[in-house]
């Protein structure tokens, strides 16, 4: 299963939020989750590092009225906009949260938590362009082409002469379709049924790489090297 980006539980929370959709409390435990702690560093108008709670208080109070959320890779820095040092530090850490209505992002920075079990994160506050990249599509788009990816990783795998992997590509593609219909699960409130049918076919996707891959990581080409 892919791992849950702390920048989009970070963001989701905060949106509901932001829109009235949850008490500051619930958004505040839905931005920690499963961590030990989360502290927010750097806040304009905050001396020192904060709870979420408070963080996400500053930012109601700042006219942030949603966040957005950031997954650079090397090549593709969809999402960003700028500065170059903003931009760096977020493709390093692999996602930000950004809040360009106010001039801010958010960088994760993971560590263990002394004496408890989980994590401990603390979010780095930086200064971000407030124009927004103009190539981030929309879910629709988002969901056509992770539709089609589905599609043609499924079609290769049956290709590979794998048929149990095939089939159960074949399984994961017919349960993502039973699937459109369905409200929208794990998402903090507010978000529409097509943000989780966003999410499910990327999580499909990495567990039908996961029947091609090795115990020592490289990937099953053809049958012949099973």
């Amino acid at each position: 299963m892919l791992d849950e980006p702390r920048s989009g539980r970070f963001a989701a929370w905060a949106n509901a939020l932001l829109t009235g959709r949850v008490s500051p409390d619930d958004a505040a435990s839905g931005v920690v989750g499963a961590d030990a702690s989360h502290r927010v560093s750097g806040l304009p108008g905050e001396e020192g590092p904060v709870s979420p709670a408070v963080a996400l208080a500053r930012l109601r109070g700042m006219g942030v009225r949603a966040l957005r959320v950031a997954l650079p890779v090397p090549g593709d820095p969809l999402g960003l906009c700028g500065p170059p040092e903003f931009n760096a530090a977020a493709l390093e850490a692999g996602e930000a949260v950004l809040a360009p209505e106010a001039g801010i992002g958010l960088l994760p920075e993971v560590g263990p938590a002394e004496g408890r079990a989980g994590a401990a994160v603390r979010w780095r506050v930086s200064p971000v362009r407030s124009d927004l990249p103009p190539d981030v599509p929309s879910l629709g788009e988002a969901e056509r082409e992770l539709t089609e990816l589905l599609r043609e990783t499924a079609e290769g795998v049956a290709r590979l002469g794998l048929p149990e992997a095939g089939r159960l590509a074949r399984a994961e593609v017919d349960a993502y379709r039973a699937r459109a219909e369905r409200e929208a699960e794990g998402l903090a409130p507010g978000y529409p049924a097509r943000a989780v049918r966003v999410l499910s076919p990327a999580a499909t996707l990495e567990r039908g790489y996961a029947v091609l891959r090795r115990p020592d990581g490289s990937v099953i080409r053809d049958a012949s090297t099973v």
